[in-house]
């Protein structure tokens, strides 16, 4: 168990709802990742088409925290009052602001992120900021009042995976007491399995799963695979060296911590 803003959860990984083949294949993946909590588009919810209100019904059967995006905004005030209106229709203080500042790679906006979460926290919101891997950038969100932070790995919907991996070790070792979430950019089980080796705290994503061959089963590889790097961070990981060093034990030390002065 772990403790997310003001949840208890079991499971790190957070799971997206878009892009699916079908809402069955949907369900079946969200289920199959153990995840507890998946994210949901705004915009798609408030369209109100039919099929769509069948996505938030079977959404709601699912029994997982809902965390509510403002994909689409390009500015501090649209995110505002996309938020205020998700905080209404899904009943949660949880959002994940998205302030996108270039559409060519969906790039967060540094100025109006910061400008947004400063005012959604004084609006009684947990705020999980969608983030480059910049570490002053990061510092000014906490600075806001943000507890949680979502740096990308790569760019949305890349499947690059850490295009920057000095940047995101220095933010978890800069940063040791805050909640850090990998967001975006992640392709490969092996990959979300390196950021959780690495600390951090969960990973979400979307795409990689949603337009898998088979979405169900690729759930539960990422799955297996966040655990694993959970797992393998908790046991400490061996120190890299850039020589070889033997690992068969020498005459009478078979143990490391062994003396050697008898």
């Amino acid at each position: 168990m772990w403790k997310l803003a003001d949840k208890m959860l079991s499971s790190r990984f957070l799971l997206g709802t878009a892009q699916y083949p079908s809402l069955q294949v949907m369900c079946d993946a969200i289920t199959a990742s153990a995840t507890n909590v998946i994210t949901v588009s705004l915009k798609r919810q408030i369209s109100g088409s039919a099929p769509d209100n069948l996505v938030w019904q079977a959404m709601r059967k699912l029994n997982c925290e809902l965390l509510p995006n403002t994909a689409g905004c390009h500015q501090a005030s649209d995110a505002v009052n996309t938020a205020e209106i998700a905080r209404e229709l899904f009943q949660t203080n949880w959002i994940k602001l998205e302030v996108i500042g270039d559409d060519y790679n969906l790039q967060p906006d540094p100025f109006e992120l910061v400008k947004a979460a400063t005012i959604l926290v004084k609006n009684g919101f947990e705020v999980f900021p969608y983030c480059t891997d910049d570490l002053v950038l990061c510092q000014r969100l906490i600075d806001s009042g943000c507890r949680i932070l979502m740096p990308w790995a790569s760019p949305i919907g890349s499947g690059k995976g850490m295009m920057n991996p000095y940047a995101l070790e220095t933010l978890r070792a800069r940063l040791p007491d805050v909640t850090l979430i990998i967001d975006a950019g992640i392709g490969k089980p092996s990959q979300a399995a390196r950021a959780m080796e690495m600390g951090y705290d969960a990973v979400l994503l979307n795409t990689a799963v949603s337009l898998a061959r088979d979405p169900v089963q690729m759930a539960g590889a990422f799955r297996d695979a966040i655990h694993a790097g959970r797992e393998a961070f908790n046991a400490g990981l061996m120190p890299e060296r850039n020589v070889a060093h033997p690992s068969t034990a020498l005459i009478d030390t078979p143990f490391w911590h062994q003396s050697q002065t008898s």
